[in-house]
């Protein structure tokens, strides 16, 4: 496996890989004819978009096995969340990290956490945060594995009318350069 950039022509594969994330990971905490509805080809319209015009220090990193995409994973400056109007510099955020399917616990979504994790890192980041959906047990177990805690912090969005609650998780990073593994002392890399 390898994990590299994304590339503009990755932008296909990886829409299929978030909606195909999106329907299994979320099925039962979201509206089931709304993740019915999610289209491949609008959400690659949409990364298009973002792909030609993304912010500055915004990763994507993908996967790859046998010259098939098999994860997506990316990051960047933390956004501000209700209320706020900044961040420090020094913050970041795990936007995504989606795998299809059947590749959930395989080690590729640990070697994506793992490579983003250094990668922020290198970036300058002190800290990574990221939000997961309250009900979403499984990639809950998966971020406090790779040294996420929940700071307390909830917020609620609506799909198709319904509130959809999300809890934020932090992790310190390691400054760049001090020999600390960036999976932590907790989790040996690779290991979802």
């Amino acid at each position: 496996m390898r994990i590299r950039d994304m590339a503009q022509d990755d932008i296909d594969a990886v829409a299929a890989i978030r909606i195909r994330g999106w329907q299994a990971a979320y099925a039962g905490l979201m509206p089931q004819a709304y993740l019915d509805g999610l289209s491949v080809a609008e959400d690659a319209a949409g990364r298009r978009g973002f792909f030609a015009t993304r912010p500055p220090g915004v990763v994507s990193l993908v996967a790859e096995r046998d010259g098939a995409l098999v994860g997506w994973a990316a990051f960047g400056p933390v956004r501000a969340t209700a209320g706020e109007t900044s961040r420090p510099a020094s913050e970041g955020e795990l936007y995504a990290l989606y795998l299809p399917p059947e590749h959930i616990g395989t080690g590729i979504g640990g070697a994506l956490m793992d490579a983003c994790l250094a990668r922020a890192g290198r970036g300058g980041f002190r800290t990574l945060c990221l939000w997961v959906l309250k009900g979403n047990a499984r990639a809950r177990r998966f971020y406090e594995h790779a040294g996420f805690r929940a700071d307390g912090a909830e917020e609620a969005y609506e799909v198709a009318g319904v509130a959809v609650p999300e809890v934020r998780y932090l992790r310190q990073l390691a400054p760049a350069g001090d020999g600390t593994p960036a999976h932590g002392p907790d989790r040996p890399s690779g290991s979802s």
